[in-house]
């Protein structure tokens, strides 16, 4: 059904839209909030055991989450790709994208491992990770690895389900593998249960089981439940198809590339703010965990979005799809003006909670008030992201974010903290002009793509 012509329509129009985007992305909040506590308890956990096992968990952490996140950004083309078809009534071909998503899957799972047991313990030495806990971090990254093939094959499934619009059980399994992270840390790294105590390394085991748990208890559910049935996804073996593959890393490669490049920024001036002070480093690290707690509200929309975007394209609604598009992209800003807002009025109570050191306090409420400027244009850049890739474009919003956050945001915060010496939320200042770039870029792009496609129609 096309949206109505004029402003009143489309704003009578964007309500109820907006809220099928939030019912669809409802539960994919409760997924990243439960990825989140994973890496909470593991934290926490690991930091009852001492200051050497906390650091190594951490640093192993950073290592484990660069791997896995260009692995995820090329799974995540199966979403938009299975949105489309699935508009389209084209149910067989859905289950020959998933099989052949399965291996590539394999492929990414099984080099991960390969990549990780070979070069992370020279990597960790030539950084010059402290000798101190290098050898545990070391330890960490190769157990967890060992979950790397359970992972991508349970994102193939996860993202599946996710393009024909059923999120429940991709929240239900991800609650239900963080108490087997909890369970599995408790008895691994403290060594209960009648097992050794195994320090990080029984911490990475223990996400490495998770992992796994993941994709037995998805594969389960779409085993036995109706609604995958259609799909034959486990009809027969996977037989590699280079014409699928090749769609499917077409795609996938650029918002992997994508992906790495943001979180290589904020991992990137996490670095540069670690070499000013530690009462710096404490702040910026507060900030930085309550702002990502956020923004897993507007990543949840960013794949709705995608889905709803790419669903109506399958079905040729090509003014719907662009209108969706833009529903996306305002109600992500909508949601993170809100917190902006709440971080401009209870910053420092949000503090309080992290820390009562005062000089910490003082760093750490300032970069919050950083973090509420740049609230509004990290949501419409995640927001346009998710509309772009329902459509498929992936190549030249790579291109655009990667000027936005690597030519245009790092320099600049680079000079401010190693030139100019400036205080550590100018430094932050890199987060707004690079995220508000983006924005900017991706918006116009998705004007053009979204404008053609509809021209082309008529």
């Amino acid at each position: 059904m096309e949206t109505p012509d004029g402003a009143p329509g489309r704003l009578r129009a964007a309500v109820p839209e907006a809220g099928r985007l939030v019912r669809l992305a409802g539960p994919l909040i409760g997924n990243n909030l439960a990825i989140a506590g994973m890496q909470f308890a593991d934290a926490v956990m690991a930091g009852r055991l001492g200051s050497r096992d906390l650091a190594a968990v951490a640093v192993g952490g950073s290592v484990w989450m660069v791997v896995f996140l260009f692995a995820m950004g090329t799974l995540m083309a199966i979403s938009p790709l299975v949105a489309e078809r699935y508009g389209a009534g084209k149910h067989r071909l859905i289950g020959r994208y998933v099989r052949q998503g399965f291996t590539i899957a394999l492929a990414f799972g099984v080099g991960i491992v390969a990549l990780l047991w070979t070069l992370a313990r020279p990597a960790l030495e030539l950084i010059g990770i402290d000798p101190g806990f290098r050898e545990l971090t070391g330890d960490y990254v190769e157990a967890i690895a060992l979950g790397g093939p359970g992972l991508c094959l349970y994102l193939v499934l996860r993202f599946t389900s996710e393009a024909i619009g059923w999120t429940r059980p991709i929240m239900y399994v991800s609650l239900m593998a963080l108490v087997v992270n909890v369970i599995g840390n408790y008895a691994l790294m403290w060594g209960n249960f009648g097992f050794p105590a195994m320090g990080a390394q029984g911490c990475g085991l223990a996400s490495a089981i998770a992992m796994w748990f993941l994709l037995l208890a998805m594969a389960a559910y779409v085993l036995g439940s109706e609604r995958y049935r259609p799909f034959a996804i486990f009809a027969k073996l996977p037989r590699p198809r280079w014409r699928l593959q090749r769609q499917v890393l077409r795609v996938g490669l650029p918002i992997a590339v994508t992906i790495v490049a943001e979180a290589g920024l904020f991992a990137a001036i996490s670095l540069l703010m670690g070499t000013l002070s530690a009462n710096v480093a404490a702040a910026h690290q507060i900030a930085v965990n309550f702002a990502s707690t956020l923004f897993m509200i507007p990543l949840a929309l960013n794949s709705a979005t995608t889905v709803r975007v790419g669903q109506a394209l399958g079905r040729r609604q090509l003014a719907t799809a662009r209108f969706r598009g833009w529903v996306g992209i305002w109600l992500c800003g909508f949601c993170m003006g809100v917190s902006a807002l709440g971080l401009l009025l209870f910053r420092e109570s949000i503090v309080d909670l992290y820390t009562s050191d005062p000089e910490v306090s003082a760093i750490a409420v300032t970069l919050l008030f950083v973090a509420a400027v740049f609230q509004v244009s990290d949501g419409i850049q995640v927001g346009a992201a998710g509309a772009l890739r329902g459509y498929q474009d992936t190549r030249i919003p790579m291109f655009l974010t990667t000027l936005a956050y690597w030519i245009i945001a790092f320099p600049l915060a680079l000079l401010a903290a190693k030139r100019y010496a400036l205080q550590p939320e100018l430094i932050w200042g890199g987060f707004v002009v690079g995220l508000t770039l983006a924005a900017i870029l991706l918006v116009w792009r998705y004007n053009v793509i979204s404008r053609r496609q509809t021209w082309r129609r008529a």
